[in-house]
């Protein structure tokens, strides 16, 4: 705990000042533009793969970046995303994965879960993915892992149209939705190309859309 207090320590002696007008903006409200979901896994730090301030992002964590389908059930996931979308009006939403995810390793050997059963009944919400690569290759394993880890991402997005404030946002063209990966050692960063269905390089990717746009 000490590198954290001192860490806090440095923040208000060093950072702040220099950031204090940015942040008395943000002491009375938030207007961030992205819903940015994605894994508790330690390594993940969201603002600075992205490179953005306080304010840009509203961050929702959890073990294997996952959105469980709407239900009646309410959930703090359900929660946090129907209060980015409807109340905050956030205009873009990314699941973002990434290698080596523990909940993927659990993802692909359930039965290893048995003494973590919250852990094992919450990667229920995988189940989808685990089953779409097993119907493409039959019995799944470690090598399977970075497959999963993108399965997942997609499955998890068809699980947040499941959601009503999505669902009307995505009817009204008023939010986009973004699947990545991101890779931990290298720093790269993947994202789904849905028209087919695969992962390529997100500044390839997002410079052809640009380009597609423009020439439309």
């Amino acid at each position: 705990m000490k590198h954290l207090i001192s860490g806090v320590s440095r923040f208000q002696k060093e950072v702040f000042p220099g950031k204090q007008k940015s942040f008395e903006q943000l002491a009375t409200g938030q207007s961030p533009e992205v819903l940015f979901i994605t894994c508790a896994d330690s390594r993940i730090d969201p603002n600075l793969v992205t490179q953005t301030e306080p304010g840009e992002l509203f961050i929702c964590r959890n073990a294997g970046n996952i959105v469980p389908p709407h239900s009646q059930q309410t959930g703090g996931m359900t929660a946090s995303i129907e209060f980015a979308v409807a109340g905050l009006g956030v205009s873009h939403i990314v699941i973002c994965g990434h290698t080596d995810c523990g909940a993927m390793k659990g993802a692909l050997a359930p039965e290893k879960l048995d003494e973590l059963p919250h852990v094992k009944e919450w990667l229920g919400h995988c189940r989808c993915a685990s089953s779409v690569l097993k119907e493409k290759h039959g019995e799944i394993d470690h090598s399977h892992l970075d497959l999963l880890t993108q399965e997942n991402v997609i499955q998890q997005l068809q699980h947040l149209k499941t959601h009503p404030a999505v669902a009307a946002k995505l009817a009204t063209d008023q939010v986009q939705l973004h699947g990545w990966v991101y890779d931990i050692g290298t720093g790269d960063v993947q994202c789904l190309d849905e028209a087919s269905g695969e992962f390529t390089d997100l500044q390839s990717a997002y410079a052809e859309n640009s380009k597609l746009a423009s020439n439309a």
